[in-house]
C-alpha cells in the first residue's frame, strides 16, 4: 500500500504543473487562481481536521502560520504561477527540484551547519544543471520573460527552503496537532495574500474561469494537487519517515517534462534535457547520505524482527 500510494503521489505532483500552465494559459489570473486554489483546499481540510479533533481552530491565528504561508504557499506559488505564463510547465518542474539543494545551500552558508562532501558536489552539480537548463533562453529569439520566468521560479524555492527549515520548528512546538492540519493552516494564509496581490496586480474577470480548461485545471488543483497530494505526502511520513516521501522530487519533474511534451507539445532541448538529469542527479545526491541512513535503519530493524 505505501508504494502504491506513493507512486499515486509522485504521478500528481507530477501533473500539478501542467495543470498550472493548462489554467494559466486558459485566461485565469496567475496569483488569483493560486489564491483560490490554497485558500479552498486548506480551509476544506483544515475544518475536516477540526471536526475530527485533530487540531484546534485557535491554530489557524498564530503567527508560526502566517510565516510559514508567506514561506511556502505565497512566495514559492507566486512565483511560479506567474512564471509559468513564460515557462514551458517540465522546466518549471526541473527548476522547483533545486529546493533541497537550495536548502543544504541556506543551512550551510547562513546557518553554518557542515554538510558532507557529496552533498556539496550535488549541489555543484545542481548548479551546472540549472545553468544549462537556462541557456537556450539565452538566445536571441527567446522571449525576456523567459529568463525573467526561471529566475522567479528559483527566487520561489528560496522561499520555499526557507519555509522547510522553518517549518521544521513549527511541527515540534505544535506536536499536539496534526502535520495535515498545520498544513493545512498556511495554505490558508498563504491563499488570502495570494488573492490581495490579485486585487493589486490583475485584472480579475470570473468569467475567464467558466471555460472547460480553466475550470477543469482549477478543480484537479484543488481536489488532487493541494488535497489528496499533500494528505498523501504527510501520510507517507506517518507511515515512513520524512525522506522517503520526498524523493518524489526525482521522480515528479521527469513526469511533468514528459506529459509537457507528449500533452502540450513543449520543445525541450538536447542542452535542456542534460540539464534537468543534471538537476535530478544534484538533488540526489544532497539527499543521499540521508536516505541511505534512513535505508540502513529499516534494514536493521527487518533483520532484527526476524529474529
Amino acid at each position: 500500500m505505501i508504494i502504491i500510494n506513493y507512486l499515486i503521489m509522485c504521478l500528481i505532483f507530477g501533473t500539478t504543473f501542467l495543470a498550472i500552465k493548462v489554467g494559466v494559459d486558459a485566461g485565469v489570473p496567475p496569483f488569483f487562481s493560486a489564491g483560490l486554489r490554497f485558500f479552498i483546499a486548506g480551509l476544506l481540510i483544515f475544518s475536516f481536521l477540526v471536526r475530527k479533533r485533530k487540531t484546534k481552530i485557535n491554530v489557524l491565528f498564530r503567527k508560526e502560520m502566517l510565516i510559514t504561508g508567506v514561506c511556502l504557499t505565497f512566495g514559492t506559488f507566486a512565483t511560479l504561477y506567474w512564471a509559468e505564463q513564460f515557462v514551458p510547465s517540465g522546466i518549471a518542474a526541473v527548476l522547483s527540484a533545486t529546493g533541497p539543494i537550495l536548502i543544504l545551500a541556506i543551512q550551510t552558508i547562513i546557518l553554518k551547519k557542515r554538510g558532507n562532501k557529496k552533498a556539496f558536489i550535488g549541489c555543484v552539480v545542481g548548479v551546472i544543471g540549472v545553468t544549462l537548463l537556462i541557456i537556450p533562453g539565452f538566445s536571441s529569439d527567446m522571449s525576456p520573460f523567459w529568463k525573467i520566468g526561471c529566475c522567479a521560479i528559483i527566487i520561489g524555492e528560496i522561499f520555499y527552503a526557507c519555509g522547510t527549515i522553518y517549518t521544521r520548528h513549527v511541527i515540534r512546538q505544535f506536536a499536539t496537532d496534526s502535520p495535515i492540519a498545520l498544513n493545512a493552516a498556511q495554505m490558508m494564509h498563504g491563499g488570502i495574500l495570494l488573492v490581495i496581490l490579485s486585487f493589486f496586480t490583475e485584472n480579475i474577470q470570473l468569467t475567464n474561469f467558466f471555460s472547460p480548461a480553466a475550470f477543469g485545471s482549477m478543480l484537479y488543483l484543488i481536489i488532487f494537487g493541494s488535497m489528496a497530494g499533500h494528505s498523501l505526502y504527510y501520510w507517507l511520513v506517518s507511515q515512513t519517515n520524512p525522506v522517503f516521501p520526498s524523493t518524489w522530487l526525482y521522480i515528479s519533474p521527469l513526469i511533468a517534462v514528459v506529459l509537457g511534451v507528449v500533452f502540450y507539445h513543449e520543445y525541450i532541448s538536447w542542452l535542456t534535457a542534460f540539464g534537468a538529469l543534471a538537476i535530478i542527479a544534484g538533488t540526489i545526491l544532497v539527499n543521499i547520505e540521508t536516505l541511505r541512513g534512513w535505508l540502513l535503519g529499516k534494514k536493521i530493524k527487518l533483520q532484527g524482527a526476524k529474529y
